[in-house]
């Protein structure tokens, strides 16, 4: 344990600078990062720069592997069974079809047109059709992708998602979005839109009733992240089976956080804790995402990502396109049909 708390110190006090610096005004008003993504970009700065003691190296594994999945079991406690219950059906629904077609889509456009690697390919669409960074961090270690792909990914999902932040409430307000009132536009905005920060954003930019429907769609959608990760665990291992022989579950490396994060989540739903205690565990939880996040970048090299060139960000531009304006298409028709 010893030789852990050199590492777990440094990436400790990168996550609290982090966080006191996504606190300031300029970066607010500006690029409005969050902690998470503040903390990688310090990462990799500082992991390419100085050349950092050997002691360091098992703390900031420890915070890469253990930390991460301990945070992503705790994010079930940013949820309940009865969010997903309030964005009804209409929601559940969107949510679905935005989050399995842009997966797939995701995965065919990396690899089919651009002709990246699975890992990589996998890990832009999970980011960019469920909940951004995190999901990145959560799918890195089901398909055994390198740090620098995970970094990588992250890059494309912070630029889109900034990106959406900002585009989608000027369309609403131009008056663009075909006959949507404030609730669609909220449904919109959480099916598509890639971080929570961003779905929050974007949505109270717009008023009280976009912000809270854009939440609630955007967590059940985070919530979807269990089961993407399960079938996509079942998938990876009969790809990977020796040919002919058959699949068991001692085969499949199934990502047992998971589970955890689906227990947080109804026991969040009993309402046991004040809402008090859960918002300090959400600040908790943030914060050990933070310095995953900071590890991540330490462990990123730069060298290796630029070898990967700008095929992922054109891979994620298209997947972005196919969020803004199929995520219109999606919440109209299943409107219309539900109505």
């Amino acid at each position: 344990m010893v030789k852990l708390i050199p590492g777990l110190a440094f990436t400790f006090l990168l996550a609290i600078v982090a966080t006191f610096l996504s606190s300031l005004q300029i970066i607010k008003q500006t690029v409005n990062f969050s902690p998470l993504i503040i903390a990688i970009i310090l990462g990799i700065i500082l992991g390419n720069l100085i050349k950092l003691p050997e002691s360091f190296k098992p703390g900031i594994t420890f915070s890469l592997k253990k930390i991460l999945r301990i945070a992503i079991v705790f994010l079930g406690f940013r949820l309940t069974i009865q969010d997903v219950i309030s964005v009804g059906l209409e929601g559940l629904i969107v949510d679905t079809i935005m989050l399995v077609g842009t997966f797939l889509i995701g995965v065919w456009v990396s690899r089919k047109l651009f002709g990246l690697d699975s890992q990589m390919s996998y890990l832009i669409a999970s980011g960019s059709s469920i909940c951004g960074a995190s999901a990145v961090l959560a799918t890195a270690p089901v398909v055994k992708a390198e740090m620098h792909h995970a970094a990588m990914a992250v890059a494309t999902v912070t630029i889109f998602g900034t990106a959406a932040m900002f585009l989608y409430p000027t369309v609403y307000k131009a008056g663009l979005l075909l006959d949507f009132n404030d609730i669609l536009y909220g449904l919109w905005t959480g099916a598509t839109v890639h971080e929570v920060a961003q779905v929050v954003a974007a949505g109270f930019a717009i008023s009280l009733d976009a912000g809270n429907t854009a939440t609630i769609a955007k967590l059940t959608r985070v919530m979807m992240l269990a089961p993407l990760l399960i079938a996509l665990s079942f998938y990876l291992a009969k790809k990977h089976a020796t040919h002919g022989a058959g699949v068991t579950l001692r085969d499949i490396p199934i990502p047992w956080f998971v589970f955890g994060f689906i227990g947080m989540v109804l026991f969040n739903s009993t309402h046991i804790l004040s809402a008090g205690i859960v918002s300090k565990i959400n600040v908790i939880d943030s914060f050990l995402l933070t310095v995953a996040m900071g590890a991540m970048g330490l462990e990123t090299n730069v060298n290796k990502i630029k070898g990967v060139g700008m095929k992922p960000i054109y891979a994620a531009f298209i997947i972005f396109l196919f969020l803004f304006f199929g995520g219109i298409i999606v919440v109209k028709v299943i409107h219309e049909i539900l109505a």
